[in-house]
């Protein structure tokens, strides 16, 4: 109940008909990828009957965060249906940044199709007007969403946003859907270098931004600070007043193009 009122005071003074609720999916099985537990997840509307574009938005290794509920207010603000499964708490974890292995991106991958198939099934959404984006390790799982292989294309997915994910070249090669990827060169947790080792079968599906003096989370506005990551590992957080505007933008413009 808390989030749905934080989430609710987020929407204060942008419309008064947004709505914000808990719903349940499935996590289904998808290519090698077995399904995953009975998921839930916060569902925000705009005002009004729809039908709407939709966009997943796959959470960080930090779990549900203000930061998850400060985008799905933005997003429901440009006008789409956002859904941002729970893909920790019913796997018994509330984070992953220092035990990345606990539940990894391909995991996720289960539940973003739960969420396609969910949304699917919704009158209030338009049939296979589905985007997706995330943030660090759901950014990483944006990526994974996208390849070939899990062919989410067929449940309606369009393409999706990638913020400072973990490019990991011998795994995403297959993208096969558009994909906007937006990195900082100074990022010591996901490296802006591994990204620009990517070879993407179609490249002309993916576009990479670097920003030059942006580390990771640029995109929130939180103290900077240096955090734990995997055992003997920290990492710099900082926002970028330069970057974060750019890359929201940028943001905006690709799902107004890809789903209106």
């Amino acid at each position: 109940m808390w989030r749905l009122l934080a989430i609710a005071s987020l929407l204060l003074g942008s419309s008064a008909d947004m709505r914000a609720e808990t719903v349940r999916l499935a996590s289904v099985a998808v290519g090698s990828v077995s399904a995953g537990p009975e998921i839930t997840g916060q569902l925000i509307k705009p005002g009004g009957p729809g039908p709407f574009a939709a966009i997943i938005l796959a959470h960080s290794c930090a779990g549900m965060t203000p930061h998850t509920d400060a985008w799905g207010a933005r997003l429901v603000r440009w006008g789409y249906l956002v859904l941002a499964p729970d893909s920790f708490s019913p796997r018994g974890t509330k984070a992953v940044c220092n035990t990345p292995n606990v539940v990894t991106p391909n995991n996720r991958v289960a539940d973003v199709a739960g969420a396609l198939d969910y949304l699917a099934a919704r009158p209030d959404v338009i049939r296979g007007r589905i985007g997706i984006i995330g943030h660090s390790h759901g950014g990483s799982t944006v990526m994974r969403s996208l390849q070939k292989p899990f062919d989410l294309k067929s449940r309606g997915l369009r393409g999706g946003v990638a913020y400072y994910p973990g490019c990991a070249p011998a795994f995403n090669a297959a993208v096969d859907l558009p994909l906007l990827i937006l990195i900082g060169d100074k990022d010591d947790w996901t490296q802006a270098d591994a990204c620009r080792r990517l070879k993407p079968d179609r490249p002309e599906l993916v576009e990479t931004v670097y920003y030059p003096n942006a580390f990771h989370s640029f995109d929130a506005q939180t103290r900077e600070r240096t955090v734990p990551g995997a055992p003997g590992k920290t990492h710099h957080l900082a926002y970028d007043p330069v970057a974060a505007p750019d890359a929201e933008a940028r943001t905006r413009a690709f799902f107004d193009k890809l789903l209106k």
